[in-house]
């Protein structure tokens, strides 16, 4: 098997790990025990459980970031905008379901890299935020508190890691279409 390869395993797994006993039960005899390896066998492709942890994390937040730079530059309106937002939060977690758990439930046990993910984190809320202000501004949007819209909506978003993983005949696209219809339709303002 391939480093790289092998590293990318020891991430899923470590990552699904993570979801079901949380990044501080698990250690790095469960990971190997996971694998089927040698405990010491994992630091031929990983120096420790939390360069895991950062890696799983800061891999999503770096795709979110560049998602949100891709929208919030588009020459859409900031209700299509939203829908782009939902996409993207659909695909990343249908992609990513053990990830998402680690982004959503483990983000405060990083270390070193904990500074660059909150900051990564606050300038998506900051853009998602300034989204809502732009469709407020163009009465697209109901004149509502940004901060509580874009909270209705991003607490939707980081469940679905929870939900996804339950549906075995799930379509992505229409999953995002659908929670376009319902998260924007009680925010648009007709």
């Amino acid at each position: 098997m391939k480093a790289e390869t092998r590293k990318q395993e020891i991430i899923l797994t470590a990552a699904k790990l993570f979801k079901e006993k949380g990044y501080s039960a698990v250690t790095m005899r469960d990971l190997a025990a996971a694998m089927g390896i040698k405990a010491a066998s994992l630091y031929n492709h990983i120096d420790s459980k939390q360069d895991i942890l950062k890696e799983i994390i800061i891999a999503i937040a770096e795709a979110f970031t560049s998602g949100m730079a891709t929208i919030r530059v588009s020459e859409q309106d900031a209700v299509n905008k939203l829908k782009e937002i939902i996409a993207l939060h659909v695909e990343i977690t249908a992609n990513n379901t053990f990830g998402m758990a680690s982004l959503n439930n483990d983000w405060m046990h990083l270390e070193e890299q904990l500074e660059y993910y909150l900051e990564l984190r606050h300038n998506y809320e900051d853009n998602f935020r300034d989204i809502i202000k732009e469709g407020i501004a163009d009465s697209d949007i109901i004149d509502e508190n940004p901060d509580t819209i874009m909270f209705s909506i991003l607490t939707t978003l980081r469940s679905l890691y929870l939900w996804i993983p339950k549906k075995e005949d799930l379509n992505p696209d229409e999953l995002a279409k659908s929670l376009s219809r319902l998260l924007i339709s009680g925010i648009r303002n007709n």
